[in-house]
């Protein structure tokens, strides 16, 4: 049945024109088809159908509203064409490629890569030894292939897109949708056996489908994770495992050793610890050695000597790990009370026979009722204070007598938990509880009096929905903890041959349980898949030989493995004889695919042109690659070039030939260079070489800053009569030198020239002026310059030259300065003395006017009383002596500005 926009295509082509564009109009304002659907139409066209026979035409433009309407759609025309063209180009492509091997292999490769990135932490620790992750391989080679990763709950390929949960027992993978459902229905079927009063109390566990590992409820996964449990809802990345969130496991490995795993998030079991440890035998008589840390329990092969239970003997198996074993051994035992002997394994020296003890107890009255035990027998058990059976009451009483009753009431609490016995107290259990009390119903609608040790369910049904959002509850006194549906859904399954078995449930169905076989092309190979994918799935890799003749001018074609469709084109090399005399090493052209376009012009987006977009063709063999050794232009080179094109050529680096200023190669790329005379050498310039325009780069004499006046030449460079512009040594003077003289100059020389024959103005360290002429380099430190000195009294005076004082600053006083200063000294105590005479006369006269106030002539008139004081020596003859002492001591200053000055 064809698609109504194709039955209408045909029609236009009987029906009226303004009909035809109308409808042509509406269809490219609709979007495209997907591409398979785009792809499959396209192919039915290019095989004959009546979409590519012509009939559907773009008719020529007239005035009407429909023309109008179709050009001002043409950009979206056009769109829509290439792109279904576009889908049709791949689906002849994907019709006519090579084989699926070439995918297979591009997919291997790719898939090593991935492996290789994964291992690569685990590897670089073990230096490059992966033996140890082939299970691990094996889990992540079904991951990458497809359809070798099943859901067993839905028996359906598990997806790269899909949220899936891996158990943590068996390592099996499961959509996260098909395992809440196995969770869900093996929780139901756990629960359904039990009474109303017990179901949803208890936290029943639901099993892995595989391997049976138990889960809790609350374990029940609702999220999707990655494989190490770091990431949720991890992206699609194709260049990871899928369902892998990149980043390193970090597992603990199991068991546990205190390391984690070094592989990236994988599926499957972590790997042995690759970490390297020092770790002693079982027996620890060895000497530690590194080991792996997965395999760091090692045994020396020495026998243990380890001391076993009995106490006595050895045991004598090689090094192990754990407890020894019992002592195999066999020796006469006596049993624990002593009346028996027996043979029995060394291992167990303590037995029990089964007489009675039968001692008389400490009582006399009761003999001991234990069987054979070591010890004293005990006190007799009905000795001492017992207690009556409701236990209010204490009885001391000979062990011959039995406790009586106390006569009050029990008060025991019942099995209700909320009333007592009320009876008298008594041996054995109490009575079942007969009070009548107010009882409400589970569903709590109802109450009615009854006795205390009865349920009380009424008969009202529950109106709930249950969890499968389609039935009611319809339980008696339902506590509103209603249990799942017990109705089977009977939906039709995907596979529209059979209905769900399951129990009544929310959401799709499970995949049908039944299988199909699917077979290869020649039917040797066959695969049992779940009913209903046999029209999707692929065929299985068949792993026989194709045999089907060749269509090529081989005699044999290449072997590969059992196929559908045609055959892969002929991937062997043509051997054809070219002109030239080679072989074609090409490989087999003669059914090349070849694009072919034509003229048609499409009436629609739709439609394709009739003839094939590419048929098969023998193609001439292509030109001669077989290397012939050819020199370069320039000769710098031999390379090998294909037989085709083996001319003179040129191997872009520079000439290399050297100017005729002999200091310079030719810079231009490689060329014919015209040899003028044949017994030149083939190093030199040619005609066709460049001229060297450069200046002179020759080296200067040392000390030299000027270029050479001359362009790049040959020979030596003339000498240099630039004046330099200098500083002198003591930088006063700018000298004028020729740059000539200065440069052949020694070191003597050099001295003189920059010299400027003037004092030099530096200060030495003692603050006067070099002597010496001007000159490089520090001052000399002896100084000639003379200086005075004086002694402390400054009455000496002495020339001394400056080098010579080392340190002196003044000269040693004579006598003279001595008697000096001691008759100064000596006038300066009688003047001090002098001064504390008068100081105390002074203060002895007004201490007497006081006192001479103080007696009192107070009749009197005041008058001031006038005390004559006897002059001192030294207010009389102060003015004699003072007068000499003050003309000395203006002369001594006087004499010491002057030596100053």
């Amino acid at each position: 049945m064809e698609a109504p926009w194709r039955q209408g295509g045909r029609g236009r082509g009987r029906g009226r024109p303004g009909d035809g564009l109308v409808a042509r109009a509406g269809a490219a304002a609709r979007p495209p088809a997907p591409k398979a659907a785009g792809s499959a139409r396209v192919a039915a066209a290019g095989t004959g159908g009546e979409g590519a026979s012509g009939e559907c035409r773009v008719p020529s433009p007239c005035p009407s509203p429909a023309v109008v309407a179709e050009f001002s759609s043409q950009k979206k025309f056009d769109e829509i064409k290439k792109a279904n063209q576009a889908a049709a180009k791949k689906l002849v492509e994907d019709q006519f490629s090579s084989s699926s091997e070439d995918d297979d292999e591009d997919a291997e490769a790719k898939q090593g890569k991935i492996l290789a990135k994964t291992f690569t932490i685990y590897t670089s620790q073990t230096d490059g030894d992966a033996s140890e992750l082939e299970r691990t391989r094996q889990y992540m080679n079904e991951a990458f292939q497809s359809g070798a990763m099943t859901c067993l709950i839905c028996i359906a390929s598990v997806k790269r897109n899909q949220a899936v949960w891996s158990c943590c027992g068996c390592f099996c993978i499961f959509h996260l949708v098909c395992i809440q459902k196995w969770a869900k229905d093996s929780l139901f079927l756990v629960s359904s056996p039990l009474t109303d009063d017990d179901f949803g109390k208890k936290d029943y566990p639901w099993p892995c489908p595989k391997c049976r590992f138990e889960y809790k409820r609350s374990e029940t996964p609702s999220k999707y994770f990655c494989y190490c449990g770091k990431v949720e809802n991890p992206t699609v990345d194709p260049w990871l495992v899928p369902h892998s969130c990149g980043q390193i496991c970090e597992r603990e490995f199991k068991p546990s050793c205190g390391h984690k795993c070094l592989l990236l998030c994988h599926p499957g079991p972590c790997p042995p610890c690759p970490k390297m440890v020092t770790t002693t035998c079982h027996c620890q008589k060895a000497k530690p050695v590194p080991r792996r840390c997965s395999a760091k329990e090692w045994s020396c092969r020495l026998p243990c000597g380890r001391t076993l239970l009995c106490g006595q003997h050895a045991c004598e198996n090689a090094c192990h790990a754990g407890e020894c074993q019992p002592c195999p051994r066999v020796s006469k035992q006596r049993c624990i009370c002593g009346r028996q002997t027996a043979e029995r394994l060394c291992a167990s020296p303590q037995w029990q026979c089964s007489q009675v003890c039968g001692k008389r107890l400490p009582c006399g009255n009761h003999t001991c009722e234990q069987v054979c035990h070591a010890g004293p027998c005990g006190d007799c058990p009905r000795s001492g204070k017992r207690s009556c059976p409701c236990g209010k009451s204490k009885f001391t009483l000979p062990c011959t007598e039995d406790v009586p009753t106390c006569g009050d009431s029990c008060d025991k609490v019942l099995e209700c938990g909320l009333h007592k016995c009320s009876q008298r107290c008594h041996r054995g259990p109490c009575e079942i509880c007969r009070q009548e009390v107010e009882k409400q119903c589970r569903c709590g609608k109802h109450t009615k009096r009854m006795p205390c040790h009865k349920p009380y369910l009424c008969e009202t049904k529950c109106t709930k929905i249950r969890d499968c959002q389609k039935h009611q509850c319809r339980r008696k006194c339902c506590s509103g903890n209603c249990p799942p549906c017990d109705q089977v859904c009977g939906r039709t399954l995907g596979c529209r041959n059979h209905k769900c078995p399951s129990g009544c449930h929310r959401g799709s169905c499970n995949p049908c349980p039944e299988t199909v076989d699917v077979k290869c092309n020649c039917g040797r190979t066959v695969i049992k898949v779940p009913c209903g994918r046999e029209r999707t799935i692929r065929p299985p890799k068949c792993k026989q030989l194709c045999s089907r003749p060749p269509t090529c001018h081989h005699s044999t074609q290449e072997k590969h493995f059992c196929h559908f469709g045609r055959c892969p084109p002929c991937r062997q090399s043509c051997q054809k004889t070219l002109p030239c005399g080679h072989l074609c090493p090409a490989a087999c052209h003669d059914e090349a695919l070849v694009k072919q376009t034509g003229s048609h012009q499409s009436a629609g987006p739709w439609d394709q042109p009739s003839e094939p977009a590419f048929i098969q063709t023998a193609l001439p063999c292509p030109p001669c690659q077989v290397p012939i050794p050819v020199e370069c232009l320039g000769q710098h080179e031999v390379s090998p070039l294909p037989c085709h094109s083996a001319n003179p050529y040129s191997c872009k680096r520079f000439c290399g030939r050297l100017l005729e200023c002999q200091n310079h190669t030719c810079m231009k790329e490689c060329h014919h260079v015209t040899r003028l005379d044949r017994s030149a050498d083939g190093k030199k310039a040619g005609p066709e070489c460049l001229q060297c325009e450069e200046e002179c780069g020759k080296p200067r004499p040392p000390g030299c800053p000027h270029r050479c006046v001359l362009p790049c030449h040959p020979g030596h460079c003339p000498a240099c009569l630039h004046m330099l512009k200098i500083k002198c040594h003591c930088k006063l003077s700018v000298l004028y030198i020729e740059c000539l003289k200065l440069t052949r100059a020694d070191l003597k020389e050099k001295e003189l020239l920059i010299s400027c024959k003037n004092q030099c103005p530096k200060e030495l360290p003692c603050g006067h002026r070099c002597k010496e002429i001007c000159h490089s380099g520090s001052c000399p430190l002896s100084c000639t310059q003379k200086v005075k000195l004086r002694c402390l009294c400054k009455r000496l005076k002495k020339e001394i030259q400056c080098s010579k004082i080392q340190g002196q600053v003044s000269l040693d006083c004579d006598a003279l300065c001595k008697e000096m200063k001691r008759k100064a000294s000596e006038i300066k105590e009688a003047e001090a003395k002098a001064a504390i005479e008068e100081e105390k006369r002074r203060q002895q006269a007004e201490l007497e006017a006081f006192e001479n106030r103080l007696r009192g002539r107070r009749k009197n008139k005041r008058r001031k009383d006038e005390v004559e004081v006897e002059q001192s020596s030294w207010q009389k003859y102060k003015n004699l002596i003072m007068l000499p002492v003050f003309g000395v001591a203006v002369v001594l200053v006087a004499w010491l500005m002057v030596y100053n000055g």
